[in-house]
């Protein structure tokens, strides 16, 4: 990653910010090959439950998975592990990728994060102009988060950290979204409506976990917990948690 006495004049800086906003587009991308929209993250188990029915109960399944969930273990960990990054602490990044995996309340959930960690670690092994030179500490670690391969990513593509934060936030989103849009099933003006009110959610959870110290990190959600591992068993099924 540059510096910034490296990256030249103020007109040059200016330069870079188009390519730095796409891409956070290409990582928070549908189209990136990660699997990420394999998984519903318990949403299917939930709407065979009729738990989640519609658009306002879809609504509040996302939004509290995000601010309840999301907030304290995925965004607060995000944030440290950039930051582990940026020192080229790798010990540090070692020990929260665990934690987070540790945190994961299922065994689909866990495979969800490390499946997807995987293939984004893969995919930043063949990438033209990616150096991954001094990170062969993660590349060889038998499980990797997605979180922890996603602050890779960011940092290696010259994303700052909030909007790391915020991509990642809308990540999660739009995979609810979509699923929702598949399960429920919603039509794409709900889908819409649920992914301009649901964004409003973001900036709040990045706050929140952005003042999290390291004894308020995790959370559990009994719900989507038993949801996921319900789902193992669910005798129908469009996807793989």
């Amino acid at each position: 990653m540059n510096s910034s006495g490296e990256r030249g004049t103020a007109v040059a800086q200016a330069a870079m910010a188009p390519l730095q906003l796409n891409r956070l587009l290409q990582l928070c991308s549908a189209n990136l090959p990660v699997g990420g929209f394999s998984f519903s993250q318990g949403l299917e188990y939930a709407t065979e439950k009729n738990w989640v029915k519609d658009q306002a109960s879809a609504h509040s399944w996302i939004a509290l998975n995000l601010c309840q969930g999301i907030t304290y273990t995925d965004l607060a960990l995000l944030k440290r592990l950039y930051l582990a990054i940026d020192q080229q602490n790798m010990a540090q990044v070692i020990h929260w990728n665990q934690q987070l995996i540790a945190c994961r309340e299922s065994k689909e959930l866990r495979l969800a994060d490390v499946v997807m960690g995987k293939a984004l670690m893969r995919l930043l092994a063949g990438l033209d102009d990616i150096e991954l030179v001094g990170y062969q500490a993660l590349i060889e670690l038998p499980e990797i988060s997605f979180v922890c391969a996603f602050a890779l990513a960011a940092y290696l593509w010259d994303i700052d950290l909030a909007s790391t934060l915020s991509g990642y936030c809308w990540t999660f989103i739009d995979n609810q979204v979509a699923a929702a849009t598949k399960l429920i099933p919603l039509g794409q003006t709900q889908g819409q409506n649920l992914l301009f009110s649901l964004s409003r959610e973001v900036a709040q959870a990045v706050s929140r976990a952005d003042q999290l110290v390291d004894e308020d990190i995790g959370a559990s959600l009994p719900g989507l917990a038993m949801a996921s591992a319900w789902h193992e068993s669910q005798y129908s099924r469009l996807f793989r948690s």
